[in-house]
């Protein structure tokens, strides 16, 4: 069986929103886009530990993504030649969630996945060996969390509080969770792992 792990960038506030850049993620006037930037660390930590994540659960088996996260990434990523995200997401397995698009989905290796979310997310972790991977994606997240699939999610919480955006977990939510690891790394940012605590 799989294991679903949620990767995301966070400030202490919980804002998941627009880590990346200035225009990656807009809504509701959204204007602080690119504030991971601002605390990024020299050296990779967080890449390092998301590889340590993944090869802990048996390797990557493919990505989780809600449709908006998806667009984004393929319009992004595949824009730059040079980039070294580009290859490794057109080889890597994808499943995009979506009520609005249709086969055949424009990037390589992608399966859509439509009607019950739950029961098609399960039904995918209980015949995948490996990691299904999540970045961004907050409100598929959200709606696998409720049904009790996600087993992990690694945080890379970043020191600042923005005040504003959309958030990892949602308002009037509770989620009980249990940590399973903490690392500081030398720009201040932690890297956090944490499993549901039931």
């Amino acid at each position: 069986m799989g294991r679903i792990v949620v990767m995301n960038h966070l400030t202490v506030d919980g804002v998941m929103q627009s880590p990346g850049r200035p225009d990656e993620d807009t809504r509701d006037g959204f204007t602080q886009g690119g504030w991971a930037r601002l605390s990024a660390t020299p050296d990779n930590d967080a890449g390092r530990a998301m590889g340590a994540r993944m090869a802990a659960g048996g390797g990557l088996a493919g990505w989780l993504f809600g449709r908006r996260t998806y667009e984004d990434l393929l319009s992004r990523w595949n824009a730059e030649p040079d980039s070294p995200f580009g290859p490794m997401l057109n080889q890597a397995q994808k499943y995009v969630v979506s009520t609005t698009l249709t086969e055949p989905l424009p990037w390589p290796n992608s399966t859509l996945v439509t009607g019950d979310v739950a029961a098609a997310v399960g039904a995918l972790k209980a015949h995948t060996d490996g990691v299904l991977g999540i970045m961004g994606s907050g409100e598929l997240t959200g709606s696998l969390a409720a049904a009790g699939l996600v087993d992990e999610y690694l945080l890379m919480i970043h020191p600042m509080v923005l005040g504003t955006g959309r958030r990892q977990f949602a308002d009037g939510v509770r989620t009980d969770l249990r940590l399973v690891e903490c690392t500081p790394t030398s720009g201040g940012l932690l890297l956090v792992v944490y499993a549901p605590a039931t």
